[in-house]
């Protein structure tokens, strides 16, 4: 039986790493066969997993000698963590690791989004002419506003600066006297904050607090044509709200990364049918194939510091 279980991608090169030492059971798929995850936990000490595998308390109850949990990314509300502490299996998260793929997104996003132009592909293709219809806004001289200004929003404030964009950020959790406020407009009001910006990104995890934190009501504060890009946790946006704030125009954009349900299915994705200048993306903001070996092998050598005592 393996010590340790992968459940969804890794690194193929830290999970060779693991397996050189331990018994490693790496099945990418086996986030989707819960029965099956269940059993091979019989006699595991060690379980990774991205963000799709639920490591709750029917879960645990099937791995009476988990010592760790690895988690491929940084969010951990897909983990019972009362439940870890409780039995004393340690929670181990990739912080840090994927920041830049993270940024990076948000500063294309925000780019593609503003310009608009790409989107001008498939009637260029037809032999039509788009020329007006195609142009767009510059990134220069817009106010990015940041909700959340932790690592991964100080990543894609350093980026946006250098596009000659102006920073604001609401963080309640971030003292006034921290040094990353030099710089950055410090917003005390979420209100305030999106009654300012041209860009809206959000950084915050899943929390009582988040959940439905931009709703119909706080878009409706958004200044009109505002870009708003999700990379966080779906349940934070109400996305039927910004299907209607983009048909209407109320938003001029929208990128989304993450979602309430997660694989998408084809009955939830119908709500953006018709949504002008909106990008929809399988989750993949923070893994590139730099990130996921700097993930991969800082939860590996995690893991192994648990199981070796090291």
């Amino acid at each position: 039986m393996a010590r340790i279980v992968i459940s969804e991608l890794m690194d193929e090169a830290a999970v060779a790493d693991l397996a050189r030492d331990h018994a490693v059971l790496y099945a990418p798929d086996l986030v989707d066969r819960r029965d099956e995850l269940r059993a091979a936990l019989a006699e595991a000490e060690a379980l990774l997993v991205r963000n799709r595998t639920r490591v709750d308390a029917e879960l645990l109850a099937a791995a009476p000698r988990l010592r760790v949990v690895g988690r491929l990314g940084v969010g951990l509300d897909n983990i019972d963590l009362d439940a870890c502490r409780a039995r004393g299996i340690e929670v181990h998260p990739a912080t840090g690791a994927n920041d830049v793929a993270v940024a990076e997104y948000v500063i294309g996003a925000i780019l593609l989004l503003l310009r608009g132009a790409f989107a001008a592909t498939p009637r260029v293709l037809e032999g039509a002419w788009p020329r007006e219809a195609s142009i767009g806004r510059e990134a220069f001289g817009k106010r990015l506003g940041l909700v959340g200004f932790g690592r991964i929003g100080r990543e894609v404030a350093a980026r946006a600066r250098a596009l000659g964009m102006a920073m604001a950020a609401f963080d309640p959790l971030l003292p006034e006297d921290d040094p990353a406020w030099v710089g950055v407009e410090r917003q005390v009001t979420l209100a305030g904050l999106l009654a300012a910006s041209d860009v809206v990104s959000l950084h915050v995890p899943l929390t009582a607090e988040t959940r439905g934190l931009l709703d119909a009501g706080a878009i409706a504060h958004m200044r009109p044509g505002a870009i708003l890009i999700n990379t966080a946790r779906g349940p934070v946006v109400d996305t039927r709200a910004v299907a209607a704030a983009l048909r209407s125009g109320r938003l001029g954009g929208a990128a989304l990364d993450v979602f309430e349900e997660e694989p998408l299915s084809a009955r939830a994705a119908a709500i953006f049918a018709g949504c002008p200048n909106l990008i929809l993306t399988p989750h993949v903001a923070g893994i590139t194939v730099e990130s996921n070996a700097r993930v991969s092998a800082m939860v590996a050598a995690a893991v192994r510091r648990v199981l070796e005592g090291g």
